[in-house]
């Protein structure tokens, strides 16, 4: 019967129609996330081109022809119905400045999922000041509130400990490691998986 009534209220992301565009801002007034633009191709190379900030992901830094072509096919994805991926554009409110790279995939693998996989990546004069946390936070909003997910998860790799501390703060339950899990410069890393569930999420938010 648990089962049963979990079905109901956490319907599947699957059933829901085209999202696009989308726009999410924070209660703190700080942070938006907002859909990608062709013009954005320069501000997300000083992400994605920073060896310092893809250290722990798993490709090596980007020319300005591999984010412009990152930023087509996440503008191609964001077209699908019923959409599948949500990579959006972390800007700041008070001046709409890009300091981000924001990501929710609905998992497809099994008709039974319901669930998705977050992933981030902030511009390192940004780091420490709290925005990774609520960039989480709004993933997780959009997952959950918007897009009905039961389960949101994440991973990273095993020496990201900041990665590990905004997952931790958030809520994400650490559930262990995958070996051997993705070929990353020339070797075969592990990554470290986090998750949350939607009455975890619920539960965390009654609580506050």
């Amino acid at each position: 019967m648990g089962r049963s009534r979990c079905a109901l209220r956490y319907p599947r992301a699957a059933s829901l129609p085209s999202m696009n565009p989308v726009t999410i801002t924070s209660a703190s007034g700080r942070l938006a996330l907002r859909e990608f633009a062709p013009s954005d191709a320069p501000a997300l190379l000083r992400i994605y081109g920073d060896p310092q900030v893809v250290q722990h992901m798993s490709f090596e830094p980007r020319t300005l022809e591999q984010v412009e072509a990152t930023i087509a096919a996440v503008t191609a994805a964001a077209e699908q119905d019923p959409r599948r991926e949500f990579s959006l554009a972390v800007v700041r409110q008070d001046d709409g400045e890009l300091v981000g790279f924001a990501r929710l995939a609905i998992d497809t693998q099994h008709p039974g999922q319901n669930s998705g996989q977050i992933g981030f990546a902030l511009r390192a004069d940004q780091w420490g000041r709290g925005i990774g946390g609520e960039t989480v936070g709004l993933l997780l909003a959009l997952g959950f509130n918007t897009l009905g997910l039961y389960r949101i998860w994440g991973a990273r790799s095993p020496e990201n400990d900041v990665s590990r501390r905004v997952m931790d703060k958030a809520g994400m339950v650490e559930e262990g490691r995958i070996r051997g899990h993705i070929m990353v410069r020339g070797a075969y890393r592990d990554s470290v998986v986090h998750s949350i569930l939607a009455p975890e999420w619920e539960q965390a938010r009654t609580a506050r």
